[in-house]
């Protein structure tokens, strides 16, 4: 692409591209299961934000459209969560977009190195992670609107192009199959955050030490409610062979705390997984599901598992990938991006 297309295609970007700022999470409930919100501690409690100066609930927009939900730790310039729709992947492929920041985007929402002609200096030992997948996005607006940096933060190389990558396709395999609701149509809700480390990108931007995500669905052909959960330490890893462990819902709460919900009110699993459906789809192409025996099972389940088995109760914060016993690898489209400048959306307030 030349660079009179790229200018153009920026501009255009930049002309569609808002991300919403509310008062109040209510605002933008369309995205989460019964339009109930996560129930996260000290943060977002019964759909109320605790800390309305550090924490800023932002409806992604694109082209006119809401698109998913954010919100954004302003303290440590990063989400602390986005939460999304999963409608199908649709035909058009995830764009070469490159990432712009607006420039009357308001300063403190976003990172210094954001906030000027950004290079791949500044992100030199980390790719800009998504938390909402371009991949997910059904259409190619979908998947545009994704290229925000309220819905990145920095993630460790090896382990984004890995297994948490290996672990967003598998999950994508797993609502295309069996997310299909009542009305003959794929629908799955997803949540996906990061936890604060303690060190800081170019002493600005804090690099997450732990990511996690959890989706929930409505099976008309499994005739219930599935759902599963993912967590893994944001350090280097092995370029091959490794997997994020399948959790339950409960295994992701009580990681975190028992008071930590990601589906409230809802008819979501809490002790049960996805790990059965793995042998089938891993037929498939670029399914990437770990095989059935490095898989984490409910203690309510009866799925066979060789790897130990996660009681319900709190969880020290420690990685959970596993190494896998196949030598097979498939090649999959990374959710991460490399790009030398960054996006962001007009902030309205």
């Amino acid at each position: 692409m030349d660079l009179q297309h790229l200018l153009l295609l920026s501009l255009l970007l930049w002309s569609q591209s808002q991300a919403e700022v509310v008062k109040s999470v209510s605002e933008c409930t369309d995205f989460f299961l019964h339009e109930t919100p996560p129930q996260i501690p000290g943060v977002l409690e019964n759909g109320e934000i605790k800390d309305q100066n550090r924490y800023k609930p932002i409806c992604q927009t694109y082209a006119d459209r809401r698109r998913f939900f954010t919100l954004y730790d302003m303290r440590n310039k990063i989400p602390v969560f986005s939460a999304y729709k999963f409608t199908g992947e649709g035909t058009i492929k995830s764009p070469d977009v490159r990432w712009i920041i607006e420039p009357q985007l308001d300063r403190n929402m976003v990172p210094a190195e954001c906030q000027s002609e950004a290079s791949d200096n500044d992100y030199i030992d980390y790719n800009r992670g998504f938390l909402f997948p371009s991949s997910y996005g059904f259409s190619e607006k979908d998947k545009i609107s994704t290229f925000t940096v309220t819905n990145s933060v920095p993630q460790e190389v090896t382990f984004g192009k890995g297994s948490w990558n290996k672990m967003e396709a598998c999950v994508k395999c797993v609502m295309k199959k069996y997310c299909m609701n009542s009305n003959n149509r794929i629908k799955g809700y997803l949540v996906t955050g990061a936890e604060p480390g303690n060190n800081l990108l170019n002493n600005n931007i804090n690099i997450p030490s732990v990511m996690w995500s959890a989706f929930c669905c409505y099976s008309s052909r499994e005739r219930k409610w599935i759902a599963s959960a993912h967590w893994a330490n944001n350090v280097p890893e092995e370029p091959t062979g490794k997997y994020m462990e399948t959790e339950t819902l409960n295994q992701l709460r009580f990681r975190k705390n028992s008071a930590f919900v990601m589906f409230p009110r809802s008819q979501c699993p809490p002790d049960t997984t996805v790990t059965d459906f793995y042998p089938e789809l891993n037929d498939q192409k670029d399914c990437n599901c770990p095989p059935t025996s490095t898989t984490t099972a409910s203690p309510n389940t009866t799925t066979a598992v060789t790897t130990t088995q996660l009681p319900t109760t709190m969880q020290p914060a420690t990685t959970t990938t596993t190494t896998a016993t196949t030598t097979t690898t498939t090649t999959t489209t990374t959710s991460t991006t490399t790009k030398d400048s960054i996006i962001g959306f007009n902030l309205k307030w």
